[in-house]
């Protein structure tokens, strides 16, 4: 949890604000994210509001598509609403969650290999489900990308659909990562399923060296063929999400039951996270459940 400046809202709805997901050094998200916790102490929620100069009636029609969503590996939308001046908000149960720029920050530099080919089926495996059933994330980034214990979870959905209309220019935009941007939807076409495999591309080009355009040498070998696909240039020749999930996946042993391939697919289940991740994870959970809320406000005398 990082330390909350000057400009940061007190409250965001109900809720009070304890402190920042997301480090100033770190890539930004599309979107500005607090921890925040009910007056009565008893819920502590990831709250999100848009970026300064975002369309708020754009951002509130995705926090509301995300509320109505059910995909396992997307984080959950509990709930939605606006401040007093009309600014939307919304709102998901906190597990402590990082980053995925902060955790290459607590690892101490790009992933390992093995957790990099985990993360990119899982995240595949939450898009493979999203794409059968009509949804287009068009939203993913590093930034975007949440570690958790349970799993990883991708937040920011719709972020590229906020930022501006189909037609209107998307490069260059505050809170939409360049290398993330599929070159069509950055020149402001609709954004489809392919432009979410641009964005795995990006992400897993990022958890493997550091920066989502990285030189073709720079990529671990066995990812290397399969993230310069994802950043094709051109649609088509992009993996579909179900490829994407089928190469990054091991075939497995034929002994295995199918109960237990099914697990290991499932983008909801855990994936084995570096030492330091797993201690950036328990420090957040510890610095949040000691965050105290601020004293109520004096009673006016004069009043």
């Amino acid at each position: 949890m990082e330390r909350l400046r000057h400009d940061d809202p007190p409250r965001t709805g109900p809720y009070v604000t304890l402190g920042r997901l997301d480090a100033e050094s770190e890539p930004a998200p599309p979107v500005r994210r607090f921890l925040a916790r009910a007056a009565d102490g008893d819920h502590t929620l990831l709250v999100c509001v848009p970026r300064p100069g975002a369309d708020p009636a754009r951002w509130a029609v995705e926090a509301e598509g995300a509320r109505a969503l059910c995909v396992p590996g997307f984080l959950p939308v509990a709930e939605v609403g606006h401040t007093a001046d009309g600014l939307p908000w919304c709102a998901s149960a906190y597990v402590p969650a990082l980053p995925l720029p902060a955790a290459l920050r607590a690892h101490g530099g790009p992933l390992p290999e093995p957790v990099v080919r985990d993360l990119g089926a899982a995240l595949a495996q939450a898009l493979a489900t999203a794409h059968a059933r009509g949804v287009t994330h068009a939203g993913l980034s590093p930034a975007a990308v949440l570690l958790t214990a349970e799993g990883p979870r991708l937040s920011c959905f719709g972020a590229v659909r906020a930022a501006a209309p189909d037609g209107e220019q998307r490069s260059g935009l505050p809170g939409l990562e360049s290398g993330s941007l599929a070159p069509e939807q950055a020149a402001g076409e609709r954004p489809g399923p392919a432009g979410d495999l641009y964005a795995l591309g990006a992400v897993l080009a990022y958890a493997s060296t550091g920066h989502t355009v990285p030189e073709r040498n720079e990529l671990p070998p066995s990812l290397r063929e399969f993230v310069t696909a994802c950043l094709s240039r051109e649609p088509a020749r992009r993996p579909q999400a179900h490829q994407a999930l089928a190469q990054l996946v091991p075939a497995q042993p034929a002994a295995r039951t199918a109960t237990h391939r099914a697990t290991s697919l499932d983008a909801a289940a855990a994936i084995p996270l570096p030492a330091r991740v797993v201690t950036a994870l328990a420090r957040q959970s510890a610095h949040v459940l000691a965050a105290e809320l601020p004293p109520p406000a004096a009673p006016d005398r004069d009043g």
